[in-house]
């Protein structure tokens, strides 16, 4: 059996907006529906979907329907969402360990650790700051 696939919101932003590594993303979610990999996620992914939709309404790169339409579909999408109180004790040790800004990451670094998860993010950022130090994340 394949373990689950952790995505964050920047994976969904690629999905359904575009930017750098869209390309990719849309390749690695054909291959995860067609083989029928369980997606996963903490509760935190949908705020954060709509927070950067936000955003680029405010910065006028998106019209308020498109966003709207683009978190409508987020939301439909077929991703198991997780919260617990040992996720949350995880993510702030992970934070902490790994020195973040924030817990936002770590949520989704836990979780992929609590589930055995392959976790893929767009996050540059992230990316180099837990190079060599997980094997379990992947990056666009």
């Amino acid at each position: 059996m394949n373990s689950p696939i952790c995505i964050d919101a920047s994976i969904i932003i690629r999905l359904l907006i575009g930017g750098g590594g869209a390309e990719q993303v849309a390749v690695l979610w054909s291959e995860w529906r067609t083989n029928h990999r369980q997606l996963i996620a903490p509760s935190l992914m949908p705020y954060e979907v709509a927070n950067v939709l936000h955003q680029y309404v405010r910065h006028g790169s998106l019209q308020p329907e498109e966003a709207g339409d683009a978190l409508r579909i987020a939301l439909s999408l077929n991703i198991q969402l997780f919260r617990d109180a040992a996720l949350h004790t995880q993510a702030a040790n992970l934070a902490r360990k790994l020195n973040l800004s924030a817990t936002y990451d770590a949520h989704y670094l836990a979780l992929s650790q609590q589930m055995g998860a392959v976790f893929w993010t767009a996050d540059q950022r992230l990316i180099r700051t837990v190079d060599g130090k997980l094997d379990f994340v992947r990056g666009i």
